[in-house]
């Protein structure tokens, strides 16, 4: 078979990757998006389930309930008596204390976790009622680890049960019986890097033996695996993955387009990035990051070049975009793979963690949240008018830093080492957000954000968002992930310590 020719994109073939790009836009048109957010209920509790993994081969479940504060609580039972205090009042009610309690804490592998993932919640049925998340996890052990979680906070009769065992624990704890290890992976050779699911049927596995892996939850059967080039070695090899007279290899994240037709990957020893066909199981192209770019993202002559981590989203006005992180700067990318713009500009600090966050419910209007070495979670706008003007010298404009939560004028010292944005909607359809920060220190954080905070008036970035509580794990924390947890269906309070067959469920699922 002809080898593949290898491809610039920045400048050379910028006409050939736009016009191959535009074919594959069409194939993987971005299904209409709708709003995921979690509906709030009128002074009803907010129960989130954290799951962080550890260096310390510790997988720690965490269940945070927001609920408002006694003094909330009290005033409502005034309101309307004396409308002068209205506007006191209604500041009250904004009010929120949180409660933090142990789901779950054991050692889930023999050496550091490295990454988790979650799958959508299951549809819920007539005979089915209740719903279920998966989630995996991944360690340098070579081991992919399945759970079923159960998306229903525990029930009424499990807590009163465990009040006794929550009196004589240092901390509350709050188990949930529907909680259980559904088995073990083992489809890759080397360190888990990456793990996702793209839907609820699919989960897809990135690891230093240079494979993504697709697995099908139905029955857990590996349906196929993207080989990834080694790369050759130039010089004495460097990295901690680097054999004698070899080099570091291995893959270092993917991403996955919303239609789940296209997967990007990026590895190590490499200053490109690859484009995969889903629906074939077939590379499309290689496309090189320019020198020129590289340089401006701090990514010099010396420097390795490889990118760190890669996500798709959206800019304003819904056109996707992805970006692409490296150590110390951030590259984004339209669909014509053309670079659009970096992130830090004259922030020299070094990036861990990237997402899209929408802050409208049609997915319009969208900010691309960075987290970093020093403590500090960073709001930017892609978008075009956005954009700072070109400096000399430069070919790359910079975003606009719209905001920044947490750093040193919050308290917040350590590096944040992931975090997790979760949208919810009041009744009138305002969008707000949970945001679960965790940092190296072993401190998980809970902030409550404001859609409307993200304006980006001003040119110097506001501090946005506010503390609602902060959680000591005791274990150095490598990942994080949560979800709102939704509330229990009716009925199913006594069915709480049974746990149903999955097939019917599982075969709706990989439909």
């Amino acid at each position: 078979m002809a080898k593949r020719k290898r491809e610039a994109a920045p400048e050379a073939d910028r006409t050939e990757a736009k016009t191959s790009v535009k074919k594959t836009k069409a194939s993987a048109k971005t299904p209409q998006p709708t709003s995921s957010a979690f509906k709030l209920s009128d002074n009803s509790p907010v129960t989130i389930q954290i799951i962080a993994g550890s260096y310390d081969r510790v997988l720690h479940g965490v269940t945070a309930t927001v609920k408002p504060s006694s003094a909330a609580s009290s005033t409502k039972k005034t309101k309307g008596k004396d409308s002068s205090t209205a506007p006191q009042q209604q500041q009250q009610q904004q009010q929120q204390e949180v409660e933090f309690a142990d789901t779950f804490l054991f050692n889930a592998h023999n050496s550091a976790i490295r990454c988790l993932a979650l799958s959508p919640p299951s549809v819920p049925t007539p005979s089915q009622p209740s719903q279920k998340v998966m989630l995996a996890t991944g360690s340098t052990d070579e081991r992919i680890n399945i759970y079923n979680l159960s998306a229903h906070p525990p029930s009424a009769r499990a807590a009163d049960d465990q009040q006794l065992l929550s009196a004589l624990a240092p901390r509350p704890i709050l188990e949930n019986a529907r909680n259980r290890e559904l088995g073990t992976l083992l489809n890759h050779t080397s360190n888990i890097t990456r793990l996702v699911f793209p839907n609820r049927s699919k989960l897809l596995s990135a690891a230093e033996d240079s494979a993504v892996a697709v697995t099908r939850t139905r029955d857990w059967t590996l349906l196929h695996a993207f080989k990834c080039p080694v790369p050759t070695a130039h010089g004495r090899p460097s990295g901690d993955t680097a054999a004698l007279g070899g080099a570091p290899s291995g893959v270092n994240d993917i991403a996955v387009h919303p239609s789940n037709k296209i997967m990007i990957s990026v590895s190590k020893g490499e200053r490109c990035m690859r484009l995969w066909n889903l629906e074939t199981g077939k590379k499309s192209r290689v496309l090189n990051f320019g020198k020129a770019a590289l340089a401006e993202a701090g990514e010099g002559r010396h420097s390795t070049g490889e990118a760190r981590r890669i996500v798709w989203g959206r800019a304003r006005g819904g056109e996707d975009e992805f970006a692409v992180a490296f150590d110390r700067d951030v590259l984004v990318f339209g669909m014509d793979c053309v670079p659009k713009c970096r992130l830090m500009g004259d922030i020299k600090t070094k990036v861990h963690e990237l997402r899209y966050v929408e802050t409208d419910a049609g997915g319009e209007e969208t900010v691309l949240a960075v987290s970093t070495e020093d403590g500090r979670l960073l709001f930017f706008s892609t978008a075009t008018e956005d954009l700072a003007e070109l400096a000399e010298d430069k070919t790359l404009r910079v975003a606009k830093l719209v905001g920044q939560l947490g750093g040193k004028e919050a308290g917040v010292s350590g590096r944040i080492k992931d975090f997790k944005v979760l949208p919810v909607e009041d009744a009138n359809g305002k969008r707000s957000f949970f945001i679960v920060t965790a940092s190296s220190d072993g401190r998980i954080r809970l902030w409550q954000l404001g859609a409307t905070e993200l304006g980006g008036i001003g040119e110097t970035p506001k501090q946005v968002g506010k503390l609602l509580g902060m959680y000591g794990t005791q274990n150095r924390i490598t990942c994080v992930e949560a979800f709102v947890m939704i509330p229990r269906p009716l009925g199913a309070e006594e069915s709480d310590y049974e746990f149903e067959s999955e097939e019917s469920e599982d075969s709706d699922d990989d439909e």
